[in-house]
């Protein structure tokens, strides 16, 4: 097969295993108020656990890029979210205002998110040995609790599951579309990685302090979400732990 083609399915399996995250709420359909705080508290933890191993990915790479990385995504999401508070009515289908501003903000971040590990997908690939098929399996499996982040968000406030699904696979489409450049211009794209995670992980922890958190404590006792995203961040963890042990 074609090493080019290759990357670029592997990288494309990657992106699809995110749209299995919202199958769960196929089952689990109506929601209190309180069970949609409890659902913004587990996407608060996900979100932060997601964001350091991203940093510490970073860090690895390159310290300084990795710290303006994290300064630039939390500058860039502190005025995009000022820009949009503009629009009063803003809405996607029949969403609107501060859900539907929530939804696409959560959906602009996991892809910038994607956008970094599509870089790390390519530049894996062109290195030497299984690198590149473990580092696949790994971002695969590990997109799928990022779909039920972004579900965890998108169904409380009125997406169908099929929406949810659809949005999450978007939101990695960055992974194919940057892994192929990426593993034909190695050298090019290696040191914008740290910038990258950097950018991705500042993106979504000023979102989860700014909006998730916030929200989750309107409707639910702190303790109560304080354990959720402190559970949500604990089995990200142990998921991850695992994903290093196979």
């Amino acid at each position: 097969m074609d090493p080019i083609f290759y990357v670029f399915l592997a990288a494309l399996v990657t992106a699809l295993a995110t749209g299995l995250g919202p199958l769960p709420f196929a089952i689990w359909r109506g929601m209190s108020p309180r069970a949609v705080s409890i659902c913004n508290g587990v996407a608060a933890g996900l979100m932060i656990a997601a964001s350091f191993s991203l940093l510490q990915e970073g860090v690895e790479l390159n310290p300084l890029h990795t710290i303006l990385g994290l300064v630039g995504g939390f500058v860039f999401i502190a005025i995009s979210h000022s820009i949009m508070e503009r629009f009063d009515n803003f809405h996607i289908g029949n969403i609107q205002g501060a859900d539907a501003m929530k939804m696409l903000m959560i959906v602009g971040i996991m892809t910038l998110h994607s956008a970094a590990e599509g870089i790390g997908v390519g530049v894996a690939y062109a290195g030497e040995g299984n690198l590149g098929t473990f580092i696949t399996a790994a971002i695969a499996i590990h997109n799928i609790p990022e779909g039920l982040a972004i579900a965890l968000v998108l169904v409380p406030r009125g997406a169908k599951v099929w929406q949810a699904m659809g949005w999450s696979v978007f939101s990695s489409l960055p992974q194919p579309l940057l892994a192929v450049p990426a593993f034909l211009f190695v050298t090019f794209f290696a040191p914008f990685l740290p910038i990258g995670l950097g950018l991705a992980a500042g993106a979504m922890i000023w979102m989860t302090l700014s909006e998730l958190i916030p929200e989750a404590l309107e409707n639910a006792t702190s303790p109560k979400i304080a354990s959720a995203v402190t559970l949500s961040i604990a089995g990200m963890l142990m998921f991850e732990l695992l994903l290093v042990t196979l």
